[in-house]
């Protein structure tokens, strides 16, 4: 075992402070990473404030980590020193179920172990630490290759924000010809819009901010809706493919539907926290249907940074010092940010 530094909660009235930790030793499949930028995403929030429940502390959030490698064990073959390597949402599954061997290893049946606040899967009664953190030592299963050293701190929050947008529109079959509405412009749906425009569609946005016009347009979208009018919405009803909804507050799934086309689907990656409504009229008219969607595998994923690689593609960012982090979520939860931070690990 090594003592890390680190910055986390020890209870759900407690701040982001520095902790030490403890990260395992290196065993042959490992990659031992220095983090060098990790994302904040609104679900380290929750968890450290536990409510999403279940929550064990201490805890260590961050799963949006880019680093360098570091060490690597003796069994590696996919990693080098030196390699720039991320780290998302998960470290391990069971691999073993029928998800996992389909490489949908985000839906293990036994669940999957995220990256942090899960226990090991090596029976030590630990938990996962997070990217808050100094260094990080995964399985090389779960860790993930970045081509070129351009914007680091910009490629961090798609390894949530980013896969958990990317994922649902390639499982829609998003291509160009195609018309797409994001509904909520945040941390996932600036994500979504920027997918959508890279694969061809007419992308509409649909906010509740009408001083959101201007920065719809810079990310690439063609058309912007203001939700909060009814007459407008309706002109477009039945007139989009795809509708991505990345709202978190609670609303009706209704209005949206509404939207859609012949076939038409509502990716919804946005987490109310009490029940959506729906009506089955609604659903039923044009065979429509809603789609759920968590992350994705760590094959989709390396598949999305590849692409994003290749388009240059990142993540509209503020780099932040882990000092910062509290301040950081007091901002999240405020909505005052465009549209991500990012902790700059150097400063721990």
């Amino acid at each position: 075992m090594s003592i890390v530094k680190a910055y986390g909660a020890s209870s759900s009235q407690s701040p982001i402070e520095p902790l030490n930790i403890q990260r395992r030793d290196l065993r042959p499949n490992d990659v031992h990473v220095e983090i060098l930028y990790c994302g904040i995403c609104h679900s380290d929030i929750h968890t450290v404030r536990s409510e999403w429940a279940g929550t064990v502390y201490p805890v260590v959030p961050g799963h949006e980590i880019v680093g360098k490698v570091k060490a690597v064990g003796s069994a590696v073959t996919q990693f080098t020193v030196g390699q720039t390597v991320g780290v998302g949402v998960m470290v391990d599954s069971c691999r073993t179920c029928k998800n996992c061997k389909s490489n949908h290893e985000q839906y293990c049946e036994e669940g999957m172990t995220g990256t942090y606040n899960a226990p090991e899967r090596d029976g030590s009664g630990m938990l996962t630490m997070g990217g808050y953190s100094a260094e990080i030592v995964t399985d090389e299963n779960y860790v993930l290759r970045i081509k070129g050293e351009e914007n680091l701190a910009g490629i961090a929050p798609l390894l949530c924000a980013g896969i958990t947008t990317y994922s649902p529109l390639r499982f829609a079959g998003v291509k160009a010809g195609m018309k797409v509405a994001v509904v909520g412009l945040g941390g996932l749906g600036h994500m979504a819009v920027k997918f959508a425009v890279a694969f061809g569609a007419e992308v509409t946005v649909i906010s509740t901010s009408a001083s959101k016009v201007q920065e719809a347009s810079k990310l690439g979208a063609h058309h912007f809706i203001l939700a909060k009018d009814t007459a407008v919405l309706n002109d477009h009803a039945s007139s989009f493919d795809i509708v991505l909804d990345a709202i978190s507050a609670d609303h009706d799934y209704t209005q949206y539907l509404n939207l859609l086309g012949l076939y038409g689907k509502l990716l919804v990656v946005g987490l109310p926290e009490h029940q959506p409504k729906v009506s089955p009229f609604a659903l039923i008219k044009n065979r429509r249907s809603i789609v759920g969607s968590m992350i994705g595998s760590i094959q989709e994923t390396q598949e999305m940074l590849d692409f994003c690689h290749e388009h240059s593609i990142f993540a509209e960012i503020e780099t932040i010092a882990v000092s910062q982090i509290n301040e950081a979520y007091e901002r999240m939860i405020k909505g005052d940010i465009k549209y991500r931070f990012v902790i700059d690990m150097s400063t721990i």
